[in-house]
């Protein structure tokens, strides 16, 4: 079957709207006066049954209001072209419809469906991608203080590094530090085929968030995802512990965006080296933004002083027009660092 010239233009902005991206790659003028292309649009968007899990309705509005000065924009001749019946229909009910104020929209929490379309290996028809939907909060830090409640650039990153080195995960136990929302915890569970993962975290409030998006993702019966209670530095192994974790094997830790905040350097690489001694052939990956040089270098050293060598892979963030799906920062650097023991 052939592939229209647009579709991979329509593809990508359906993704971005799902992803809840600010800045939407509107297709080309060219293509968006077309009656397939804005027929295709709201088929996949915006029509009754389009969507399980909708992005909010202040940012549907935005965006059709957005997508159709757009297509406007885009039509030359009003009789050739037209804006879909179906597009200007829906604006008025969106319109008329209660709004959240801003300042409350920020406080809530809104389902993000995150396209993974490095695993997309299927015929030319790209609609049925692999995803991942959360639900998450973009703005909220807790009371805690935890910035789990959103997906970070970095887990992203290293969600898309085990997308093409899927053997670093498939058919292993595996470890979530700072697990957050638990997109790497989904995918290694969901699409990854790992034997078994543990998503753990310190807040309260990012642990009781993890059983939503595990029904999200139909994983809230799943023997492959086991919720944990990790704070770093205190022991494993508890007073009433014999072994932890019921003494079965951690073949793989992963870590995403854990490393941002410095004083808490010395209570990761404690736990580090806790699980280093209980598992000793144990693979540590680590996906870290470099927001600043100074906390990248403390993370290092360390390590170092504890020990541990930090080794960095070769895996570049691919330029945000090159992105499919997963959607992110192409202009912070962001590592990934293979941990061992010296």
């Amino acid at each position: 079957m052939a592939v229209h010239p647009w579709k991979h233009h329509v593809d990508r902005f359906c993704r971005q709207f799902l992803q809840l991206e600010q800045g939407l790659d509107f297709p080309p003028a060219e293509y968006l006066k077309l009656d397939a292309v804005q027929e295709l649009i709201f088929q996949r968007l915006f029509a009754d049954d389009a969507l399980v899990y909708a992005p909010p309705d202040r940012y549907r509005l935005k965006t059709l209001k957005a997508l159709v000065a757009r297509i406007e924009a885009s039509i030359d001749d009003w009789d050739e072209h037209a804006v879909s019946d179906n597009l200007m229909s829906l604006l008025p009910v969106l319109l008329s419809a209660p709004q959240t104020s801003e300042a409350a929209s920020v406080q809530q929490k809104h389902y993000v469906t995150y396209s993974l379309s490095l695993l997309n290996h299927g015929s030319g028809d790209s609609d049925e991608v692999p995803s991942i939907t959360l639900l998450e909060n973009r703005s909220l830090i807790s009371a805690g203080g935890t910035t789990g409640l959103r997906t970070w650039e970095a887990a992203l990153h290293l969600g898309q590094y085990l997308c093409q080195n899927p053997s670093v995960v498939t058919g292993k136990r595996i470890l979530e530090l700072g697990a957050g929302t638990g997109y790497l915890s989904v995918m290694c569970a969901k699409y990854l085929s790992c034997g078994h993962i543990i998503a753990s975290d310190g807040s309260d409030d990012v642990i009781n968030n993890l059983p939503d998006n595990l029904f999200l993702n139909n994983l809230q019966d799943s023997p492959l995802v086991t919720p944990m209670d990790i704070k770093w530095g205190h022991a494993l192994v508890g007073t009433e512990d014999q072994q932890w974790n019921e003494g079965q094997a951690i073949d793989v830790v992963l870590g995403a965006d854990i490393t941002y905040d410095k004083s808490n350097h010395p209570a990761l690489v404690g736990t580090v080296l806790d699980l280093f001694a209980l598992h000793p052939d144990v693979e540590v990956y680590i996906g870290a933004t470099q927001r600043n040089e100074q906390t990248s270098q403390f993370f290092l050293d360390t390590c170092q002083r504890a020990g541990l060598a930090v080794d960095g892979l070769e895996y570049p963030v691919l330029p945000r027009e090159e992105q499919q799906g997963p959607f992110y920062n192409d202009r912070d650097n962001i590592h990934i660092y293979r941990v061992s023991r010296l």
